[in-house]
């Protein structure tokens, strides 16, 4: 059983054990997600460490997590790891298809130990079809799903949203809603089965109203053209007098004719919202009235109104912004400002108990914990 110390005491999962295989991006962003809600999570590090570089004391992804350090490519390594298989509930793996299992910790060799094991597997390609032996990254995989294509201005290249649309929208929090899913299933049945997260399924599905749109003739299939993507001129984002910018989303008629009085557009444009040839005429008014004033003064201006308008924020001035703070949206942990765990639950909450884990500094403890053999 877990002690009070250990990590898994909080949050809906508690009891949940999950064995995250080191990798970067969509994977560890998923286990972090379980371990937030309470799983144990054990991230089983290779020697040597993994990643893109960042100092392991500050991979927030990694928070709430315990590390131990196996060499998959050994013989004890891979019996480390089928041992804590044979434990866990969960494992998550973000390796090219038929990597785990050249390793000997595939599905199969898994659920050998474990038929109840719920086995999540991260790519970008997915398992099966002709690009899955290949190598990518987040804008590649939301490339081809047309999710890139319809982000920007429509006189320049698509825009790139970091790495949020496709590794963790469209990856991780797949991955999860799949993970828990089937952890219902297997709790039911008692059998567990393989998960197959891929990032260009997951972005394609997160495109399914807008797929709605377009075959209903609602919306053109080229990018900022239409009512969500910048095309709507009260929908999108305008510099201000210092070289900021505020965001717009009056779609709404009650909301659009709050925002345009207090943004105090000329009369002569009361009806152009409404007027597509017009659009161009409202935009340039718009964009001229923002630039008038500061960022400051225009969020003091639509304060408490429901125009729908808020300043576009920096990521170090979010967690000052009053609404957030207020909530909590942020914390601060060993002096790093990161993220709070979301949502939120009324009868098990959520906090950052630890740190990022940092790699193999919880061998003992797991090994305890798990009760698992002392020449495991």
């Amino acid at each position: 059983m877990a002690t009070a110390q250990t990590p898994g005491r909080h949050g809906p999962l508690t009891g949940v054990r999950v064995v995250e295989l080191a990798g970067i991006g969509p994977g560890p962003f998923a286990a972090m997600l379980l371990a937030d809600l309470g799983a144990d999570v054990v991230r089983v590090d290779r020697p040597g460490g993994a990643g893109l570089g960042i100092d392991p004391a500050r991979d927030v992804t990694n928070r709430n997590k315990r590390s131990v350090v196996l060499d998959l490519k050994s013989p004890e390594g891979r019996a480390g790891v089928l041992g804590l298989v044979a434990r866990a509930d969960v494992l998550i793996e973000g390796y090219r298809p038929g990597v785990a299992e050249r390793l000997g910790v595939g599905p199969e060799a898994c659920h050998a130990r474990n038929p109840r094991l719920v086995y999540g597997r991260m790519t970008g390609w997915g398992q099966d079809g002709p690009l899955a032996p290949r190598a990518g990254h987040d804008i590649a995989y939301i490339a081809v799903t047309g999710a890139l294509g319809m982000i920007g201005a429509p006189d320049g290249p698509p825009a790139v949203p970091a790495n949020l649309l496709g590794d963790y929208a469209g990856g991780s929090l797949y991955l999860v809603v799949g993970v828990l899913a089937a952890l219902h299933h297997a709790r039911e049945s008692g059998a567990g089965q393989v998960v197959d997260a891929a990032i260009v399924d997951g972005t394609a599905h997160l495109g399914a109203m807008i797929h709605g749109m377009l075959a209903a003739g609602a919306w053109q299939d080229r990018r900022g053209s239409n009512l969500l993507d910048g095309g709507c001129p009260y929908y999108g984002a305008y510099e201000t007098a210092d070289g900021a910018y505020m965001a717009v989303g009056a779609l709404e008629r009650r909301f659009y004719d709050e925002f345009a009085a207090l943004l105090d557009l000329p009369s002569g444009l009361a009806g152009a919202h409404a007027d597509l040839t017009r659009w161009g005429e409202l935009r340039e008014a718009v964009a001229a009235r923002f630039k008038s004033r500061t960022r400051e003064e225009w969020t003091a201006v639509f304060a408490g109104s429901d125009a729908c308008v808020a300043p576009v924020l920096s990521l170090r001035e979010a967690p000052h912004h009053p609404h957030l703070a207020a909530r909590g949206t942020f914390t601060d942990h060993g002096g790093i400002t990161q993220p709070a765990p979301a949502p939120r639950f009324s009868a098990t909450p959520t906090a950052v108990r630890t740190g990022p884990a940092l790699p193999g500094d919880h061998a003992a403890e797991v090994a305890r914990d798990w009760d698992l053999p002392a020449d495991a």
